[in-house]
């Protein structure tokens, strides 16, 4: 039964894992609390019926693919010894710290498990004399399971587990005999209820500056008297440096980095330019994140951004020579945004989170 329900897991979960791999990545480091019950197929040594409990776990996003879990369980089932007169329960408590590698940050987000920890084992079955019915033993387990995050700060959790402890109870001269390590099955389901993370904003597409207005030059005053012709000032030069900034958000979703439909038609115009210009030697691309998350994980996240731009650029025919993607993650903020929290926080840093593309033309002859 055990063997049968950990199989039928692990190849639903590695079939999902192939879709949910690809997923857009919303790692934040938050905290969450995990409360929920359990379900446990009990081992056959334990001559107990299949029970169930509860169990609270709080756990930590730590890195883009890795959580942590630790937390408290109780299970307990009824005793199914077939011995005449004999009751009570077998009952397990545990102590324990899970390890999640997580194939996805997306809304669904499988996982694979392991951990270790204490549990305490009390067979305590009445009317049959028991030897050593309670034993606190080492713990350990592997399982498969997955998430699903309706919003920022709520979702579900489900595993399958397989747990392995350890039992000195027996009962001399009957058939009761669970001296040794017995592995229970236990199917956990629980809410998740995250903090620490801010939760993310729709998306504010700021209106495009007006273009610069150039007065024209006054026209020259005719001077009635002869003079010398003046020489020719030379031609003032052109400007070596030209850039063009646009809002990250509208050009990928909030902490995404796939390219949107409409952040492509966004760049169409910078492509005709880069292309009317072969006097543009080099276009750098630079990718800017907010400083919420980690420094490492922004710094990431801005480098996949700039060369999903240059990527773009290459593939509407601007020549990949002509292109250098840099991320610039936190490090070069417009604003501060000093004592603002949570969606403020999100709004306020807005223009923070943006791409800048800097064409370097050509200095022509004749300039000073």
């Amino acid at each position: 039964m055990n063997k049968t329900l950990i199989n039928i897991a692990v190849a639903a979960m590695l079939g999902v894992s192939t879709f949910a791999a690809s997923a857009e990545d919303m790692y934040r480091g938050a905290w969450y609390a995990v409360p929920g019950v359990s379900y446990m197929n009990t081992d056959s040594d334990l001559d107990a019926n299949n029970g169930g409990g509860a169990f609270i776990k709080l756990g930590k996003e730590i890195s883009q693919s890795w959580d942590i879990q630790g937390g408290l369980g109780y299970n307990s089932a009824s005793e199914d010894t077939n011995i005449a007169g004999v009751g009570g329960r077998y009952k397990q408590t545990t102590l324990g710290v899970d390890a999640l590698y997580m194939f996805s940050r997306d809304k669904f987000r499988p996982f694979l498990l392991a951990g270790l920890g204490a549990a305490r084992n009390n067979v305590d079955y009445s009317n049959i004399a028991i030897t050593d019915k309670s034993k606190t033993s080492w713990l350990a387990n592997v399982g498969v399971g997955a998430q699903y995050l309706f919003n920022d700060t709520f979702g579900l959790q489900a595993d399958l587990r397989h747990q392995w402890t350890r039992s000195n109870a027996k009962a001399t001269g009957t058939t009761f005999d669970a001296d040794g390590t017995i592995g229970n099955t236990l199917l956990n389901l629980g809410g998740i209820f995250r903090f620490g993370a801010p939760a993310p904003m729709p998306v504010v597409v700021a209106p495009e500056p007006a273009p610069a207005v150039i007065a024209p030059r006054p026209e020259p005053i005719a001077v009635v008297e002869p003079t010398p012709a003046p020489t020719p000032a030379p031609e003032a030069c052109k400007p070596t440096l030209e850039t063009i900034t646009i809002s990250a958000e509208k050009l990928f979703g909030f902490d995404k980095s796939k390219l949107k439909d409409d952040g492509k038609s966004a760049l169409d115009d910078a492509v005709a330019k880069i292309k009317a210009n072969p006097d543009i030697e080099l276009v750098m691309v630079a990718g800017h994140t907010d400083r919420i998350g980690s420094e490492a994980y922004n710094q990431k996240l801005s480098e996949r951004r700039a060369n999903q731009i240059k990527d773009y650029l290459v593939s509407q025919g601007v020549d990949a020579n002509r292109l250098q993607a840099v991320g610039k993650g936190e490090s070069e903020p417009v604003v501060e945004c000093t004592g603002a929290k949570g969606k403020k926080l999100v709004e306020c840093l807005a223009p923070n989170r943006r791409v800048v593309l800097s064409a370097e033309k050509q200095r022509e002859s004749g300039c000073k």
